[in-house]
């Protein structure tokens, strides 16, 4: 699973797409929570993440969603700048 990004304790990653399922999607962890976000619009798809830290990943999301569905597609990760 490459690590996209990590800020305020969230790291974000994303699995090979060949090993994962539509819609696009990132994976959010931080301490004991995990979740899955839609990349279309940095909801949470499943999983349970504190109110604050999901709002950072939305707006983490919604800032890189052109570079993170780009990556999805050709499973060219890299890494991306936090938030702030």
């Amino acid at each position: 699973m490459p690590t996209i990004c990590q800020f305020y304790g969230i790291l974000i990653v994303m699995r090979l797409t060949s090993k994962e399922h539509n819609p696009p999607h990132i994976h959010a962890y931080y301490g004991e929570y995990d979740a899955s976000f839609y990349i279309s619009n940095g909801e949470i798809m499943n999983g349970s993440f504190p109110s604050t830290g999901a709002a950072l990943v939305k707006k983490f999301v919604l800032k890189y969603k052109k570079e993170l569905l780009e990556m999805w597609e050709t499973e060219t990760y890299r890494k991306l700048p936090p938030i702030e």
